[in-house]
Protein backbone atom coordinates (compact mmCIF):
# COMPACT_ATOMS: atom_id res chain seq x y z
CA UNK A 1 0.00 0.00 0.00
CA UNK A 2 1.46 3.16 -1.15
CA UNK A 3 1.84 5.98 2.08
CA UNK A 4 -0.85 7.97 -0.64
CA UNK A 5 -3.66 5.66 -0.20
CA UNK A 6 -2.81 4.90 3.65
CA UNK A 7 -3.37 8.36 4.30
CA UNK A 8 -6.50 8.44 2.42
CA UNK A 9 -7.74 4.88 4.31
CA UNK A 10 -7.04 6.81 7.51
CA UNK A 11 -9.27 9.82 6.83
CA UNK A 12 -11.94 8.12 5.49
CA UNK A 13 -12.19 5.52 8.47
CA UNK A 14 -12.03 8.65 11.02
CA UNK A 15 -14.65 10.36 8.60
CA UNK A 16 -17.06 7.31 9.01
CA UNK A 17 -16.26 6.95 12.68
CA UNK A 18 -16.83 10.80 13.45
CA UNK A 19 -20.70 10.03 11.61
CA UNK A 20 -21.20 7.47 14.36
CA UNK A 21 -23.85 8.55 17.07
CA UNK A 22 -22.29 8.72 20.37
CA UNK A 23 -23.98 7.19 23.24
CA UNK A 24 -25.64 9.41 25.89
CA UNK A 25 -25.59 9.25 29.41
CA UNK A 26 -28.28 10.81 31.30
CA UNK A 27 -26.81 13.94 33.34
CA UNK A 28 -26.72 12.81 37.30
CA UNK A 29 -25.40 16.12 38.31
CA UNK A 30 -26.16 19.53 36.81
CA UNK A 31 -24.03 21.84 38.98
CA UNK A 32 -21.12 22.91 37.66
CA UNK A 33 -18.16 21.04 38.95
CA UNK A 34 -14.19 20.53 39.06
CA UNK A 35 -13.31 17.07 38.92
CA UNK A 36 -10.89 15.58 40.40
CA UNK A 37 -9.25 12.33 39.80
CA UNK A 38 -6.82 9.97 40.85
CA UNK A 39 -5.99 6.75 39.47
CA UNK A 40 -6.04 4.56 42.40
CA UNK A 41 -7.63 4.01 45.93
CA UNK A 42 -5.12 5.24 48.01
CA UNK A 43 -4.78 8.28 46.52
CA UNK A 44 -8.55 8.88 46.08
CA UNK A 45 -8.51 8.07 50.13
CA UNK A 46 -6.38 11.19 50.99
CA UNK A 47 -9.29 13.64 49.10
CA UNK A 48 -12.33 11.72 50.24
CA UNK A 49 -11.03 12.16 53.93
CA UNK A 50 -11.77 16.09 53.32
CA UNK A 51 -15.29 15.61 51.35
CA UNK A 52 -18.31 17.49 52.57
CA UNK A 53 -21.66 16.77 51.24
CA UNK A 54 -20.17 13.90 49.66
CA UNK A 55 -22.77 11.46 47.57
CA UNK A 56 -22.56 8.48 45.48
CA UNK A 57 -23.59 8.86 41.56
CA UNK A 58 -22.76 5.31 39.91
CA UNK A 59 -22.30 5.65 36.41
CA UNK A 60 -21.42 2.30 34.11
CA UNK A 61 -20.08 0.77 37.16
CA UNK A 62 -17.96 3.80 38.06
CA UNK A 63 -18.68 5.37 41.45
CA UNK A 64 -18.58 9.51 40.98
CA UNK A 65 -19.13 11.20 43.99
CA UNK A 66 -20.10 14.82 44.37
CA UNK A 67 -20.15 17.04 47.31
CA UNK A 68 -17.13 20.33 48.89
CA UNK A 69 -13.74 20.37 48.85
CA UNK A 70 -11.58 23.36 49.95
CA UNK A 71 -14.43 25.75 48.90
CA UNK A 72 -15.41 24.00 45.42
CA UNK A 73 -18.13 21.87 44.36
CA UNK A 74 -16.06 18.77 43.38
CA UNK A 75 -16.86 15.23 41.69
CA UNK A 76 -14.08 12.85 42.70
CA UNK A 77 -13.92 9.80 40.99
CA UNK A 78 -10.98 6.64 40.10
CA UNK A 79 -9.78 7.05 36.74
CA UNK A 80 -8.12 3.17 37.09
CA UNK A 81 -4.67 2.82 36.21
CA UNK A 82 -3.51 3.14 32.78
CA UNK A 83 -3.92 5.36 29.99
CA UNK A 84 -7.08 3.79 28.19
CA UNK A 85 -9.09 3.67 31.83
CA UNK A 86 -8.20 7.18 32.22
CA UNK A 87 -9.36 8.32 28.75
CA UNK A 88 -12.27 6.27 28.93
CA UNK A 89 -13.73 7.13 32.64
CA UNK A 90 -12.63 11.08 32.39
CA UNK A 91 -14.87 10.86 28.66
CA UNK A 92 -17.51 9.47 30.76
CA UNK A 93 -17.66 11.96 33.47
CA UNK A 94 -17.80 14.67 30.57
CA UNK A 95 -20.35 13.23 29.26
CA UNK A 96 -22.61 12.77 32.67
CA UNK A 97 -22.32 15.51 33.89
CA UNK A 98 -21.41 19.50 34.49
CA UNK A 99 -17.66 19.71 34.48
CA UNK A 100 -15.72 22.96 34.33
CA UNK A 101 -12.45 21.78 34.72
CA UNK A 102 -10.37 18.96 35.94
CA UNK A 103 -7.38 18.40 38.24
CA UNK A 104 -5.77 14.80 38.48
CA UNK A 105 -4.16 14.30 41.97
CA UNK A 106 -1.64 10.88 42.30
CA UNK A 107 1.90 9.88 42.56
CA UNK A 108 4.32 9.22 39.68
CA UNK A 109 7.85 8.49 38.76
CA UNK A 110 10.71 10.88 38.65
CA UNK A 111 12.76 11.45 35.84
CA UNK A 112 14.18 15.04 35.74
CA UNK A 113 17.57 14.06 37.88
CA UNK A 114 17.21 17.00 39.54
CA UNK A 115 14.44 16.04 41.51
CA UNK A 116 13.83 13.51 43.96
CA UNK A 117 10.88 11.14 46.72
CA UNK A 118 8.26 13.34 47.52
CA UNK A 119 8.13 16.38 44.96
CA UNK A 120 5.54 17.32 43.59
CA UNK A 121 5.94 18.52 39.69
CA UNK A 122 2.74 20.19 38.63
CA UNK A 123 3.87 19.71 34.81
CA UNK A 124 3.00 23.01 31.99
CA UNK A 125 2.05 20.22 29.42
CA UNK A 126 1.80 16.54 28.74
CA UNK A 127 2.40 14.10 25.84
CA UNK A 128 2.13 10.17 25.06
CA UNK A 129 5.67 8.59 24.49
CA UNK A 130 4.30 5.68 23.64
CA UNK A 131 2.25 6.82 20.74
CA UNK A 132 5.15 4.73 18.61
CA UNK A 133 6.34 3.25 15.63
CA UNK A 134 7.98 0.27 16.51
CA UNK A 135 10.48 -0.53 13.44
CA UNK A 136 11.44 -3.04 11.31
CA UNK A 137 14.89 -3.95 12.03
CA UNK A 138 17.11 -3.44 9.20
CA UNK A 139 21.01 -4.58 9.57
CA UNK A 140 22.57 -2.51 12.33
CA UNK A 141 19.60 0.09 11.90
CA UNK A 142 15.94 0.48 11.83
CA UNK A 143 13.43 0.98 8.76
CA UNK A 144 10.46 3.37 9.47
CA UNK A 145 7.30 3.51 7.70
CA UNK A 146 7.96 6.47 5.58
CA UNK A 147 3.79 7.94 6.14
CA UNK A 148 4.74 8.83 9.38
CA UNK A 149 6.59 11.59 11.04
CA UNK A 150 9.17 11.33 14.02
CA UNK A 151 9.76 14.27 16.05
CA UNK A 152 11.90 12.72 18.60
CA UNK A 153 14.61 10.56 18.71
CA UNK A 154 13.98 6.83 19.08
CA UNK A 155 14.93 4.33 22.28
CA UNK A 156 15.77 1.40 19.92
CA UNK A 157 12.96 0.50 18.01
CA UNK A 158 10.78 2.76 19.41
CA UNK A 159 10.41 5.43 17.49
CA UNK A 160 7.67 8.05 19.31
CA UNK A 161 5.03 9.82 16.92
CA UNK A 162 2.57 12.33 17.17
CA UNK A 163 -1.19 11.65 17.43
CA UNK A 164 -4.02 13.29 15.25
CA UNK A 165 -6.48 14.36 17.16
CA UNK A 166 -10.33 15.38 16.64
CA UNK A 167 -11.76 18.97 18.74
CA UNK A 168 -14.79 20.75 19.29
CA UNK A 169 -14.95 23.85 16.69
CA UNK A 170 -12.15 22.74 14.51
CA UNK A 171 -12.69 21.67 10.99
CA UNK A 172 -10.17 19.09 10.67
CA UNK A 173 -8.36 16.82 13.32
CA UNK A 174 -5.26 18.27 14.01
CA UNK A 175 -1.37 16.31 14.91
CA UNK A 176 0.43 17.03 17.82
CA UNK A 177 2.20 15.63 20.41
CA UNK A 178 2.01 17.90 23.52
CA UNK A 179 -0.80 18.77 24.89
CA UNK A 180 -0.96 22.58 27.24
CA UNK A 181 -2.33 22.34 30.74
CA UNK A 182 -4.24 25.37 31.70
CA UNK A 183 -2.95 28.80 32.73
CA UNK A 184 -4.94 29.97 34.96
CA UNK A 185 -4.87 26.31 37.01
CA UNK A 186 -1.09 26.51 36.72
CA UNK A 187 -0.68 30.35 37.86
CA UNK A 188 -2.48 29.20 40.85
CA UNK A 189 -0.23 26.15 41.19
CA UNK A 190 2.71 29.28 41.14
CA UNK A 191 0.62 31.48 43.67
CA UNK A 192 0.45 28.17 46.20
CA UNK A 193 3.66 26.73 45.81
CA UNK A 194 5.42 28.72 48.36
CA UNK A 195 2.99 28.19 51.28
CA UNK A 196 1.89 24.46 51.27
CA UNK A 197 4.15 22.39 53.47
CA UNK A 198 5.22 18.91 52.55
CA UNK A 199 5.37 15.24 54.23
CA UNK A 200 8.85 13.69 54.15
CA UNK A 201 8.28 10.96 56.86
CA UNK A 202 5.69 8.21 56.60
CA UNK A 203 3.16 7.13 58.90
CA UNK A 204 5.38 4.13 60.07
CA UNK A 205 7.83 6.95 60.69
CA UNK A 206 10.25 6.51 57.53
CA UNK A 207 11.64 10.32 57.00
CA UNK A 208 13.08 11.56 53.56
CA UNK A 209 16.70 13.01 53.86
CA UNK A 210 15.11 16.10 52.32
CA UNK A 211 12.22 18.11 52.63
CA UNK A 212 10.35 17.84 49.42
CA UNK A 213 8.86 20.53 47.48
CA UNK A 214 7.18 22.13 44.45
CA UNK A 215 8.03 22.34 40.90
CA UNK A 216 6.22 24.00 38.29
CA UNK A 217 6.53 23.65 34.35
CA UNK A 218 7.54 21.74 32.16
CA UNK A 219 6.68 18.38 30.43
CA UNK A 220 5.34 15.45 31.59
CA UNK A 221 4.80 11.97 29.58
CA UNK A 222 2.52 9.06 30.07
CA UNK A 223 2.49 5.68 28.64
CA UNK A 224 0.93 1.87 29.27
CA UNK A 225 3.88 1.11 31.04
CA UNK A 226 5.02 0.72 34.77
CA UNK A 227 8.80 2.44 34.14
CA UNK A 228 11.66 1.13 36.43
CA UNK A 229 14.46 1.36 33.99
CA UNK A 230 17.70 3.66 35.01
CA UNK A 231 18.35 3.48 31.35
CA UNK A 232 15.06 4.60 29.69
CA UNK A 233 14.26 7.12 32.53
CA UNK A 234 17.45 8.52 31.13
CA UNK A 235 16.05 8.90 27.67
CA UNK A 236 12.75 10.17 28.63
CA UNK A 237 14.50 12.74 30.37
CA UNK A 238 16.92 13.48 27.21
CA UNK A 239 14.39 13.13 24.67
CA UNK A 240 11.56 14.68 25.82
CA UNK A 241 12.57 17.05 28.55
CA UNK A 242 10.38 15.41 31.10
CA UNK A 243 10.15 15.88 34.69
CA UNK A 244 7.93 12.80 35.48
CA UNK A 245 6.13 10.11 33.74
CA UNK A 246 3.15 8.38 34.38
CA UNK A 247 0.59 6.10 32.78
CA UNK A 248 -2.60 8.33 32.74
CA UNK A 249 -2.30 12.25 32.80
CA UNK A 250 -1.25 12.41 28.66
CA UNK A 251 -4.37 10.72 28.51
CA UNK A 252 -6.09 13.19 29.99
CA UNK A 253 -4.81 15.88 28.66
CA UNK A 254 -5.43 14.48 25.36
CA UNK A 255 -9.50 13.96 26.20
CA UNK A 256 -9.48 18.06 27.68
CA UNK A 257 -7.92 19.28 25.27
CA UNK A 258 -10.56 17.55 23.00
CA UNK A 259 -13.45 18.49 24.89
CA UNK A 260 -12.46 22.57 25.33
CA UNK A 261 -11.90 21.20 29.50
CA UNK A 262 -8.93 23.09 31.35
CA UNK A 263 -6.89 20.49 32.85
CA UNK A 264 -4.08 20.46 35.63
CA UNK A 265 -2.16 17.01 36.61
CA UNK A 266 -0.49 17.52 40.01
CA UNK A 267 1.96 14.26 40.91
CA UNK A 268 3.87 13.70 43.61
CA UNK A 269 7.14 11.24 42.79
CA UNK A 270 6.83 8.03 44.80
CA UNK A 271 9.67 6.78 42.96
CA UNK A 272 12.04 7.86 40.56
CA UNK A 273 11.58 5.64 37.57
CA UNK A 274 14.61 3.03 37.97
CA UNK A 275 17.10 5.80 38.45
CA UNK A 276 17.29 5.46 42.42
CA UNK A 277 20.09 2.71 42.26
CA UNK A 278 18.35 0.62 44.51
CA UNK A 279 15.13 -1.56 44.30
CA UNK A 280 11.75 0.68 43.69
CA UNK A 281 10.60 2.42 46.40
CA UNK A 282 7.18 2.98 45.76
CA UNK A 283 5.58 0.81 48.11
CA UNK A 284 7.42 2.57 50.61
CA UNK A 285 6.69 6.17 50.21
CA UNK A 286 3.50 5.94 47.75
CA UNK A 287 0.96 7.39 50.87
CA UNK A 288 3.54 9.80 51.52
CA UNK A 289 3.69 11.39 47.73
CA UNK A 290 -0.23 10.57 47.76
CA UNK A 291 -0.99 13.19 50.54
CA UNK A 292 1.61 15.48 49.04
CA UNK A 293 -0.29 15.78 45.56
CA UNK A 294 -3.57 16.11 47.48
CA UNK A 295 -2.44 18.61 49.65
CA UNK A 296 -1.18 20.99 46.63
CA UNK A 297 -4.40 20.08 44.84
CA UNK A 298 -6.54 20.94 47.60
CA UNK A 299 -4.66 24.41 48.12
CA UNK A 300 -5.42 24.75 43.80
CA UNK A 301 -8.55 24.62 44.40
CA UNK A 302 -9.10 26.91 47.33
CA UNK A 303 -6.98 29.55 45.53
CA UNK A 304 -9.18 29.47 42.37
CA UNK A 305 -12.03 29.23 44.38
CA UNK A 306 -13.29 32.23 43.35
CA UNK A 307 -12.31 31.96 39.59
Amino acid sequence: MSGKLFLLLVAALWLAAAALPAAAHPAADETPRTAVVSAFPPEMAVLRADLEDGASHPVNGVEFVTGRLAGRDVLLFLSGISTVNAAMTVQLALDSFSIDRIVFSGIAGGVDPGLRIGDVVVADRWGQYLESVFARKVGDGWEKPPFFTYPYANFGMMFPRSVTVSRAGSARPETRFWFPVDETLLDGARRVAAEVVLDRCTDENRCLPHVPRIVIGGAGVSGGAFIDNAEFRDYVFGTFGARVLDMESAAVAHVAWANGVPFVAVRSLSDLAGGSGQANQLEVFFRLAAVNAARVVKAILAETAGG
